[in-house]
């Protein structure tokens, strides 16, 4: 990854930081599905700079960075499209080449913990072609665990129904592959850390 630009979120009193997010990255999310090649790889991935993890709860800051390979891949996604209904919440530097000095390489990748029993049930019942009492039981002694991995809320325009993206970040000695999702993310693709 040579290249990057940075988006700062302004969240203000009447729009908070996590509703940014979600408008933010359902743009990001859209420009990067039109990016795509035909296995659903982007040569675009994220990092959020600002991430932060706790013992109790873990953020990711205000800050998004998308790294790719060369500076024209960046200016291909116009990352001023995507946002431009948001100009006001955020703002945009223009594409820099990645810093020689690096503290590292990270991958953030998506995270599905299983938190909540009643739509674990609902998923078992509908794969297994049993009733969803019967499934509710299989997870009766399931044990309820805080999740401390940041989240961002975004909606499935396809089905049209809300989901968290939860989003774990590790550290990594080596830069590793080039690809990622159409979330930008990975579970072995790299991009820098400065």
């Amino acid at each position: 990854m040579k290249s990057y630009l940075e988006i700062t979120l302004l969240p203000n009193p009447e729009v908070g930081i996590n509703f940014l997010w979600s408008k933010v990255f359902q743009q990001i999310h859209l420009g990067l599905v039109e990016i795509q090649d035909d296995q659903g790889h982007v040569a675009v991935g994220i990092s959020f700079p600002d991430y932060v993890t706790g013992e109790k709860y873990s953020v990711l800051g205000g800050k998004l960075r998308l790294f790719a390979q060369d500076e024209t891949t960046i200016s291909q996604f116009n990352v001023a499209k995507w946002l431009s209904r948001l100009s006001d919440y955020v703002h945009c530097t223009s594409i820099r080449p990645v810093p020689e000095k690096l503290t590292g390489y990270t991958i953030y990748q998506r995270d599905q913990p299983k938190t909540n029993r009643e739509r674990l049930a609902r998923r078992y019942a509908k794969r297994h072609n049993i009733d969803y009492e019967t499934a509710l039981v299989l997870y009766s002694e399931m044990v309820h665990k805080n999740i401390t991995t940041p989240f961002i809320r975004l909606k499935s325009l396809s089905g049209n129904q809300e989901f968290c993206l939860w989003i774990k970040k590790t550290r990594v000695a080596e830069p590793l592959g080039t690809t990622f999702s159409s979330y930008g993310l990975s579970a072995v693709s790299t991009v820098p850390d400065f």
